[in-house]
């Protein structure tokens, strides 16, 4: 705590930071929370000749947040594999990512980072039909990368170590960074996976399409059933709101620390003030008092103590303002208190 009873430029700064960091959490608990509480909302349909008859009554031939279930199953031509022999699907990810350690000035400490150097998605249209063969519906899925919670499988992943000679060694050693090698992986949606897909429902031209919500509603793809992504996103939900409360918590903390020293402060400034009115208030008493006596003693009495009577007089100045203890007090070489002049000698005054 500064003087003046402001709270310090460190204090101040943590309490700014930790209401900086509260509101955010507290924002994106509200986002998760307002997601969870629309998709348990959400209208849940099945994969059949029903579907169609509902989305023809429904207005403008649209359900703007609903739940559907089915299989995958492609629409023109699959995407095959580049590493593994008769895997087909319809979204396929190819990633390069390079492993390396990096020195730490802080901690004087080798960390692991990893950097995606490349990564290309392929996508192919696909639709999702009922699990039973010969259904006659199905529902073609939009714009899949858009969606949270996309399932993609891991069909390939290999790790290439880096080949370095000693004067690569060094040389990393110098440069604070070592790398380990790259991996590379494949990730693909499987032609035949389980989808729950939530997102708006139309009927365009006797086609059903999943595509994502408007209002800002969450776009869902996922190979969890709708029971465990509703428990997923609710389990998200708790995280966020725990997150929210023990920052908001040490920000009250901080908060209640620094509002407690200005109290205290104030309190002290508010004792040395009734001090000072009181000593006051004593010296004006004693005016009043010796005032009363006719002010002959406050006439007398020495100018560094004001209480004993002037007893001496300084030369060569010729002032009459100590008592004799007062002169035994002053500091050396001894001067007059008044004019400040070297008092050479002194000369006892006696009263009668």
């Amino acid at each position: 705590m500064e003087g003046g009873g402001r709270p310090s430029a460190a204090q101040a700064a943590l309490l700014a930071a930790g209401a900086a960091i509260t509101a955010l959490l507290y924002s994106a608990y509200r986002h998760k929370a307002r997601a969870a509480r629309r998709l348990q909302g959400a209208r849940k349909l099945r994969l059949d000749a029903e579907l169609r008859e509902a989305l023809r009554e429904a207005p403008g031939r649209c359900l703007p947040y609903a739940v559907i279930q089915g299989t995958v199953r492609s629409a023109k031509e699959t995407l095959s594999s580049q590493f593994v022999e008769g895997c087909h699907g319809v979204v396929q990810r190819l990633t390069l990512q390079e492993h390396k350690m990096v020195w730490n000035r802080t901690t004087h400490l080798w960390n692991d980072c990893e950097k995606i150097i490349h990564q290309r998605t392929n996508t192919a249209p696909f639709d999702l039909v009922p699990p039973e063969d010969g259904a006659d519906v199905s529902v073609r899925v939009m714009k899949p990368l858009e969606a949270a919670e996309l399932s993609l499988e891991t069909v390939y992943e290999k790790f290439h170590p880096s080949i370095q000679s000693f004067t690569d060694v060094i040389g990393h050693y110098i440069s604070g960074e070592r790398p380990k090698g790259i991996q590379e992986t494949e990730q693909m949606l499987k032609v035949g996976t389980t989808l729950t897909g939530v997102g708006e429902l139309i009927l365009d031209n006797n086609t059903i399409k999943l595509q994502p919500p408007k209002q800002g509603m969450q776009y869902y793809l996922s190979s969890l059933d709708f029971d465990e992504l509703l428990q997923k996103q609710e389990s998200s939900v708790r995280l966020w709101k725990i997150l929210t409360v023990v920052f908001g918590l040490a920000t009250c903390a901080v908060l209640f620390f620094i509002l407690r020293k200005q109290y205290r402060h104030r309190q002290e400034k508010r004792r040395l003030k009734q001090m000072q009115d009181e000593f006051r208030q004593a010296q004006e008493r004693l005016a009043r008092e010796g005032s009363a006596e006719g002010g002959e003693t406050l006439k007398n009495a020495c100018a560094v103590c004001l209480s004993n009577t002037k007893a001496c007089v300084f030369l060569e100045c010729g002032h009459v303002c100590s008592c004799n203890e007062c002169y035994q007090a002053l500091p050396e070489p001894k001067k007059c208190p008044i004019c400040r002049q070297s008092i050479s000698r002194v000369v006892p005054l006696y009263n009668s």
